[in-house]
């Protein structure tokens, strides 16, 4: 079996589709309920803030969870997950997994401890999302040595 060539680093791997989806969904209902706030006659100003508001609020979820991805680049791995960025260099990625039935990318760290990677995730893109994880083995593989890993 050929190897595929590695990504020209840096490269950025992120659940495209996932990401789009999450995006317009959430711009569709922010726009639905602002319309209908100021639709609505029988609301007073600060209902109608506080429905906006609340739009605002959901919208802001959605953005967040649409967020994950990966970059990689000459010096290591950026993993941005829902609420936390956590920088890892190359030697510190001992494997990378994904199993199926996984949501998602987990590193096996140096450390002995393991990290989910949102930004790879199977969910409505299974085929680049395999492609990606493998991408993310092979520029482990090369890049992290065993000396540096022990």
């Amino acid at each position: 079996m050929s190897q595929s060539p590695l990504p020209t680093l840096p490269v950025t791997f992120r659940p495209g589709r996932t990401r789009a989806v999450l995006l317009t969904i959430g711009t569709v209902m922010f726009v639905v309920i602002t319309v209908v706030a100021l639709m609505l006659e029988r609301l007073g100003p600060g209902e109608r803030v506080s429905f906006v508001f609340t739009a605002a609020l959901l919208f802001g979820v959605l953005i967040m969870l649409s967020r994950p991805k990966v970059v990689a680049d000459d010096e290591g791995v950026t993993v941005v997950n829902i609420t936390r960025t956590r920088r890892l260099a190359w030697a510190e990625i001992l494997k990378v997994n994904l199993r199926p039935g996984d949501p998602w990318v987990f590193l096996d760290l140096s450390d002995g401890t393991s990290m989910p990677v949102l930004g790879i995730q199977p969910g409505i893109a299974k085929e680049a999302a395999i492609r990606d994880a493998r991408a993310l083995r092979a520029l482990a593989d090369s890049r992290g040595t065993v000396a540096e890993r022990v």
